[in-house]
């Protein structure tokens, strides 16, 4: 069971509403799913149209059972919908940090009582309280990933760099690495601050950014006040499309399977016998891994070059020179870190844009983005005119435009955000004071970029 705690101690940030709809969204393309709800208010439980009344047992009863067998986790659990399972709070959850105050295990009760259904789902989403205490301690020393939604406003940017710091710190507490990824919700990229807020996140958190946006939506309150899930109750809102963009996301990469290592008051390591992973593979030496990043990374390249070489928009008739396949290197010599850097520099050729016999040719890697569009001047700078196709044999996005001979200007947008083609040296600024790429078409000419 892979397990996604959603934490930040800003309220208003989006927390409950990832939730519910991540849950929903994963539960909907046929992932068993359980949502565990640790926040005190008991708002996913509100969300899905549970009535608080009738919630007789709930997180706090299965917390403060522990493993002691007077209680069951499917007593607390209530079906949402097909493969969807929450696990309610109630207030008496505020309470539980007291009353397992004297206990030994109090940080490790729930993932104690997760083990329990560790076979019987796929997914467990935790739902945190906007606070740092036990009970998000608890959902940390249970999660293997870390998504911590920050709204696109100032005030929310600044307060996520300190709680990044303050989640790793508990993790280091917790005995466990587990992955951090944060996420940009409320998004609403008509407003500049909105854009420039998402800028910074970017340069703040690099790849710790996930590359999907929850945009401000209207639906998504609206769901929330009919307590249903963005899945039941506008399947075709862009609400609905950003979720099934980070579930796709989740699902395609997931995170490494961790072992927690505590130590005992005699600084004696040891393995939690609940949390650890298996793992039936030995580590590999250093020299050993370079080599078969190596082999891979050659493989990879040479299937890519092979299929550019046969494709009839890569045919050789003095349009797009021929690409080599690289040699398989020399895995005898202790440099292989030179080997990879070649072959990454050889793979970063074959990325750009370039003219082919029928158009022009985008190539990207494969592994950058959910969806890749292309918005240029020869489709009006509308996106979805030019969607790029991910081939997942050869690990590339690609598109093939058929355009007259002639100066074109474009964007990459990936996952519905407009970038600069990395792989483009030829820019120029536009009117908005950012890069636009340059393509440059000619039928007979070689390509104009490599």
């Amino acid at each position: 069971m892979r397990t996604i705690a959603i934490i930040n101690q800003k309220g208003g940030c989006g927390k409950t509403t990832c939730s519910i709809n991540l849950a929903a969204t994963l539960a909907a393309k046929g992932r068993r799913t359980l949502l565990v709800d640790m926040d005190p208010q008991s708002h996913c439980a509100l969300g899905l149209a549970v009535p608080d009344a009738q919630i007789d047992r709930g997180m706090p009863d299965i917390l403060r059972a522990g493993m002691d067998g007077s209680i069951a986790f499917a007593d607390v659990v209530w079906q949402i919908a097909r493969n969807f399972d929450l696990a309610p709070s109630t207030m008496a959850l505020a309470g539980i940090e007291q009353q397992l105050a004297s206990a030994h295990d109090r940080d490790r009760r729930l993932v104690q009582v997760l083990s329990t259904v560790q076979d019987k789902y796929e997914f467990c989403i935790i739902d945190c309280p906007p606070s740092i205490g036990l009970l998000t301690f608890n959902a940390l020393r249970a999660a293997d990933e870390v998504l911590i939604p920050v709204e696109t406003g100032y005030f929310a940017m600044q307060g996520s760099i300190k709680q990044e710091q303050t989640i790793q710190m508990l993790a280091r507490r917790a005995g466990h690495q587990v992955r951090f990824k944060v996420l940009a919700t409320m998004y609403d990229v008509r407003t500049k601050l909105a854009r420039e807020i998402l800028s910074e996140l970017k340069k703040q958190f690099d790849d710790q950014l996930l590359p999907v946006v929850i945009n401000f939506n209207s639906k998504l309150k609206e769901a929330a006040s009919f307590g249903q899930p963005i899945t039941e109750y506008d399947a075709a809102s862009r609400g609905m499309q950003d979720f099934e963009r980070l579930a796709a996301w989740l699902l395609e990469n997931p995170p490494k399977p961790r072992t927690d290592v505590f130590v005992t008051e005699r600084g004696e390591a040891f393995a939690d016998p609940i949390t650890a992973a298996p793992s039936s593979n030995p580590a590999l030496s250093r020299a050993a891994e370079l080599v078969e990043r190596a082999k891979a990374l050659t493989a990879r390249t040479n299937a890519i070059t092979g299929k550019l070489n046969k494709d009839p928009d890569m045919e050789a008739e003095q349009i797009v020179p021929r690409v080599a396949p690289i040699p398989e290197p020399d895995y005898s010599q202790p440099s292989q870190d030179s080997n990879q850097d070649r072959l990454k520099a050889k793979l970063a050729r074959i990325y750009g844009v370039r003219s082919t016999s029928r158009g022009l040719l985008f190539v990207q890697p494969g592994d950058i983005a959910g969806n890749v569009a292309i918005a240029a001047d020869f489709n009006d700078w509308n996106p979805s005119q030019t969607p790029m196709s991910r081939d997942k044999n050869l690990g590339i996005w690609q598109a093939v435009v058929k355009v007259p001979p002639g100066r074109y200007r474009y964007r990459l947008v990936f996952d519905g955000e407009w970038k600069q083609d990395p792989h483009n040296d030829i820019v120029e600024t536009n009117p908005y004071g950012e890069l636009n790429n340059v393509a440059l078409y000619d039928q007979v000419a070689a390509p104009a970029t490599v």
